[in-house]
């Protein structure tokens, strides 16, 4: 339940346009819906400001499509991260309006359009490997409300690509950070904005990259006081922090 449908529910009953035992009915699946493989988080939107994000890795077909279902029809906006065409295709069934993400491979339906965001959210690649994990971030935010810019290839093997953004880099209210190998570069973004940079190792790089660990630990221990990090590959956990800073209040 949204907090907009809560409050139109709320005056309802005020106005005496549903009565007790119909607000009842509606409000009994408010804390979760119990569907025995999985407790849909109805109530999430109303404590977090964003409903329940479905991950689809590990998880049927139609475990994701039953999920995707329920979170819908209580009037939220829909994600699902980590999934193939086939759950998009199940999902689409339900939300003709569904979007698949095929980089980031990630479902979004969106039913409430509002503008969330203060200011546009920049989401960096260091190299065109990161971009997906650079998609997951940036899908994330716009589902979100955010509106976002891409910069995408702009590793400090050629820092004058990244330098040519920075009128890009400092309208942004957010920046979230992509990069593999050694994950020097959201310490160079740091460098040159005064807004939270927030850093996503990938496991993009060669044998002493550790799948990541190399980046991650790089990024750890950043000199850039505005830098701080996610786990290995998060794009998704990049672009929610990301919205959440940048959300209008």
């Amino acid at each position: 339940m949204t907090p907009e449908s809560l409050k139109k529910l709320l005056l309802d009953i005020r106005e005496q346009r549903v009565d007790l035992d119909e607000a009842m009915s509606r409000l009994t699946d408010l804390p979760y819906e119990n569907l025995t493989y999985a407790r849909v988080d109805h109530h999430r939107e109303l404590r977090n400001g964003f409903p329940e994000v479905v991950m689809g890795q590990g998880k049927s077909q139609e475990q994701v499509g039953e999920i995707a279902a329920r979170i819908l029809a209580s009037g939220s906006n829909l994600i699902v991260t980590r999934v193939g065409e086939e759950c998009f295709h199940r999902i689409k069934t339900t939300a003709e309006y569904a979007e698949f993400h095929r980089e980031a491979r990630m479902i979004t339906a969106v039913q409430d359009r509002t503008e969330r965001g203060e200011g546009p959210i920049a989401v960096v690649s260091a190299g065109t490997s990161d971009i997906p994990v650079a998609e997951e971030a940036a899908v994330t935010a716009t589902a979100m409300g955010n509106s976002v810019i891409r910069i995408y290839d702009v590793g400090v093997a050629g820092i004058h690509r990244l330098l040519d953004a920075r009128g890009e880099l400092r309208s942004a209210r957010a920046i979230v950070v992509v990069a593999g190998m050694e994950g020097a570069l959201p310490s160079v973004v740091g460098g040159l904005v005064a807004v939270p940079v927030i850093a996503v190792p990938t496991s993009i790089g060669y044998g002493a990259s550790f799948g990541g660990l190399a980046a991650l630990l790089g990024m750890l221990n950043s000199c850039a006081s505005n830098v701080t990090v996610v786990n290995i590959d998060n794009g998704f956990g990049a672009g929610f922090v990301a919205s959440l800073i940048n959300r209008k209040r």
